[in-house]
């Protein structure tokens, strides 16, 4: 079994009004992953994640560009979370 995991990151930059969610719940989709995404009131967007490993690191690696409209600064990794410690949706969802 590849081996899980799980984090919750708060993505800094233009990251609202520009299709963040939609595209970034498109992208988890579609590498098997579960978890949320959702805007904070401090205009950054926040990302709970669980997965295969890789399949997260590449989700990672995609939330430093985002979709074409977005201007990421930053990625913040807020807490590693374990997996027994964590509630998330069967799929990957919009809040």
């Amino acid at each position: 079994m590849a081996a899980q995991k799980s984090y919750r990151l708060r993505v800094v930059g233009l990251v609202q009004g520009v299709g963040f969610r939609v595209a970034t719940q498109q992208k988890a989709l579609g590498l098997g992953l579960k978890g949320w995404v959702c805007n904070r009131s401090d205009g950054a967007v926040e990302v709970s994640v669980a997965g295969q490993k890789i399949s997260v690191e590449q989700l990672i690696m995609w939330l430093w560009r985002g979709p074409p409209a977005a201007r990421v600064e930053v990625v913040h990794v807020m807490d590693t979370l374990e997996e027994e410690t964590i509630i998330l949706p069967a799929s990957f969802e919009i809040l």
